[in-house]
């Protein structure tokens, strides 16, 4: 039943729509006929309508007018609003172009700096990128992009632009091990200048790594010059560390040249520790007679 009712409901709705849009249909075909008409009456007819009409129509002109004002406002609003939108989006990729060009700026000041490190003429280096941070509550190392396909070795020397980074522990292919100078495992041999005096640059973690087992630390000062020895032969002398950056009752500490919140590439140098001469015989070249050579008896001849 109710779904009987339901239907009869929808019937009746459809019939009164139908016949809603007949007397719509009728009434505007009616105004279009009476619009045509030229007749006296018809126009006496037309004129008392707009006679009565016309206080309605002043009184409905002024909200029209009024929503015609709103309609054209919105219009210039939306227009507005999507230029915003436009330039928003046009910021956002104005910002990442200043984010890649601050960033291949800072990457060719840090390659140009690379330049300002002075190695000895027969030095090579490697030049690589670090790609990871390593670092730990105690280690202190990275990794840098370059191994053994590009002439990298155990233990070789690490500078940026300023100095001495660290030394290379670890070599793979592609990849490398750099360990920092501010890790516990550090040593490196070092003088302070312009004395000369020896010392081992000890880290311990810390941003400031100590000077231990220095020569006469009584004639230490702030802001000497720390440089590597070359004692050990690992690595290559001269190459600059740091300043003395603080003096203790046993002990100093040293500020490093080296940026490690900016270190983004780094040389690997390619250097090998000259060869001592330790004998006389060390001296002669290849293919000249021996001393003793000269003196050897001819053949044939007799004791």
């Amino acid at each position: 039943m109710a779904r009987i009712r339901d239907d009869a409901r929808a019937d009746t709705a459809r019939a009164l729509r139908v016949a809603l849009l007949a007397a719509l249909i009728l009434i505007a075909l009616a105004l279009f006929a009476l619009s045509r008409v030229n007749n006296p009456r018809v126009e006496r007819l037309r004129g008392a309508v707009a006679d009565a009409l016309a206080p309605s129509v002043s009184v409905v002109a002024g909200p029209a007018a009024r929503l015609a004002e709103i309609a054209d406002d919105w219009e210039r609003f939306n227009d507005v609003y999507n230029q915003n939108r436009e330039l928003r989006r046009e910021i956002q990729r104005l910002r990442a172009w200043r984010d890649a060009a601050q960033t291949l700026e800072r990457e060719n000041a840090q390659l140009r700096a690379l330049n300002n490190v002075r190695l000895a003429p027969r030095m090579g280096f490697a030049t690589g990128e670090v790609i990871a941070d390593g670092g730990g509550p105690f280690g202190r190392s990275a990794l840098v992009n370059i191994g053994a396909r590009d002439g990298v070795e155990d233990g070789a020397a690490v500078v940026d632009g300023a100095g001495l980074v660290g030394r290379i522990v670890g070599v793979g292919d592609e990849v490398s091990r750099l360990l920092l100078l501010t890790d516990f495992d550090s040593r490196v041999p070092v003088k302070i200048l312009p004395s000369g005096r020896r010392a081992i640059l000890s880290g311990d973690a810390t941003g400031a790594p100590r000077l231990s087992f220095v020569a006469e630390p009584e004639g230490l000062a702030l802001g000497q010059q720390i440089a590597t020895s070359g004692d050990g032969g690992v690595f290559p002398p001269d190459i600059p560390v740091g300043v003395v950056a603080a003096l203790g009752a046993r002990t100093a500490r040293a500020r490093l040249a080296a940026d490690y919140g900016r270190l983004e590439f780094v040389r690997v140098l390619r250097w090998r520790r000259p060869t001592p001469a330790d004998a006389p015989g060390d001296l002669i070249l290849p293919g000249r007679a021996a001393p003793e050579d000269r003196f050897a008896p001819l053949s044939g001849s007799t004791e």
